[in-house]
């Protein structure tokens, strides 16, 4: 739990204001392949997958779909949360 995101969304709660944050983890967009391609492409991205406990890069898409939920009145009860779109990467919350 982030306590200075939940702090954050103290202040704009009471007036319907929500406040979320996203924790992307490799996804495959231009600046990762970038990013992989500073060295050996294959073997960074061969390091990546094997933190990854999906064995594969997220699509933005997939990242829009949790925006998008997080954006809409499906979240509505939603506030203060980090959600982390890592495939699993992530080993602490």
């Amino acid at each position: 739990m982030d306590l200075g995101l939940r702090t954050l969304a103290d202040e704009p709660g009471p007036r319907g204001i929500r406040v979320n944050g996203l924790m992307p983890g490799r996804v495959e967009t231009q600046r990762v392949q970038e990013l992989d391609a500073a060295g050996d492409l294959a073997a960074a991205r061969a390091r990546s997958v094997e933190r990854i406990p999906l064995r594969r890069y997220g699509e933005p898409e997939e990242f829009g779909r949790v925006a998008a939920f997080l954006l809409s009145p499906a979240s509505s009860f939603v506030s203060g949360a980090m959600v982390p779109v890592d495939g699993g990467m992530l080993r602490a919350l």
